[in-house]
């Protein structure tokens, strides 16, 4: 293996579906609150983080925080769970061709980099019939702090395929400023996609190294990721 691609999922692979809806739910169950969670911008934060900056909104304690994330979580898996049969997210267009191709390419390895905790995850994935696509991943159960995932999914690839990937060869594909920070942040490349709710122009202002308004254009997104640097 040469290159390791790591994507992000919402925004990036699928859309729409029914977590916030969820997650809005397991708020209320667990903390009696859900905060401004109409007003709060999710995008590219960890599912841990979103929780803590609605439920401190709210006035409630780090602490008190704390101890009520494992019941949130086992509420929202459970919820979304429930909810995905009628509402499934959808998959953003040319992802499975993208996925294809570079699942048959032979020097790739494809993993996950999300702010989702893992069974949420895993859930959307499922719904949208990519879950297979994908052997390791690192996630918003891993830590709070999206710019501590990708040394995790590092150490979790190394693992799995005996590679100790070169960072020049190793990309975080995502659809916010955050999903960029965070290659940027170890010496990683980006690729950011304008498929969720930023424009092209403000993905380029982050320094990405590249910028696409999809995932359409298969074979340049093949050629992209998998050509060798220096």
């Amino acid at each position: 293996m040469n290159h390791l691609i790591l994507f992000d999922i919402d925004g990036t692979l699928v859309a729409g579906g029914p977590a916030k809806g969820a997650f809005h739910h397991a708020l209320l169950e667990v903390y009696g609150t859900a905060g401004d969670v109409d007003g709060l911008d999710f995008s590219g934060k960890t599912d841990p983080q979103i929780a803590r900056e609605l439920l401190s909104g709210a006035g409630l304690a780090d602490e008190a925080i704390d101890a009520g994330l494992p019941d949130l979580f086992a509420c929202y898996l459970g919820e979304l769970e429930h909810r995905l049969g009628d509402d499934p997210v959808r998959v953003l267009p040319g992802v499975p061709d993208l996925l294809d191709a570079l699942s048959g390419a032979g020097d790739v390895a494809l993993g996950l980099l999300t702010g989702n905790i893992a069974g949420g995850a895993d859930l959307k994935l499922g719904s949208a019939r990519l879950r297979e696509r994908f052997d390791v991943g690192s996630f918003g159960s891993d830590s709070e702090v999206r710019d501590e995932l990708p040394p995790v999914a590092l150490e979790r690839a190394a693992g799995h395929w005996s590679v100790e990937f070169d960072p020049g060869r190793v990309w975080i594909v995502g659809d916010t400023p955050r999903d960029v920070g965070c290659a940027q942040a170890h010496g990683l490349r980006s690729l950011a996609v304008a498929t969720g709710r930023f424009s092209s122009a403000e993905l380029a202002s982050t320094g990405a190294d590249h910028v696409v308004d999809s995932l359409g254009s298969t074979g340049a997104i093949v050629d992209l990721l998998t050509r060798l640097v220096p």
